[in-house]
């Protein structure tokens, strides 16, 4: 759920049998709980509004839900690629991050890359299917299939 800026958690507490939620990213704990789903968007709203009120009357600013900076660990090879990339296309190695993270983001399926090829030579047919593991299945004996370039 989303109002003025701020994300909520929908739950359900099968023990209590209320929906519940918090405001997320933020570092204060703001709960919220209602009877039904449908009351449950307007607890988080009204949670939102005590939140921004509470944070004026203590004289602070309300906290951004994110800062959009965070410390990502990789491999120091993946580093130096990326960088190496980035130079390469003149970005900054920010640019290049963001980019491939909205990539990721913006993927409607996880991408996997896989083709399938069919060879014949003379009276031999190979069917073989490559992908990140590189498997081939072939009717061709083993003898056959080394001499398959791809």
């Amino acid at each position: 759920m989303k109002h003025k800026g701020f994300e909520g958690s929908c739950e359900m507490d099968m023990d209590r049998h209320v929906c519940r939620g918090k405001i997320l990213f933020i570092k204060d704990l703001v709960t919220y709980e209602a009877d039904s789903p449908a009351e449950l968007r307007q607890a988080f709203q009204d949670a939102v509004e005590d939140y921004l009120e509470t944070c004026a009357e203590l004289g602070r600013d309300p906290a951004k839900p994110m800062s959009g900076q965070f410390n990502v660990r990789i491999d120091p090879e993946l580093h130096r690629r990326l960088a190496l990339a980035g130079i390469a296309r003149e970005r900054s190695l920010n640019a290049m991050v963001g980019h491939a993270i909205q990539c990721y983001l913006d993927s409607a399926s996880e991408i996997n890359h896989h083709h399938h090829v069919s060879l014949t030579f003379q009276s031999i047919t190979v069917d073989a299917s490559f992908g990140e593991d590189m498997l081939i299945s072939s009717s061709a004996s083993m003898s056959d299939r080394n001499d398959v370039q791809h």
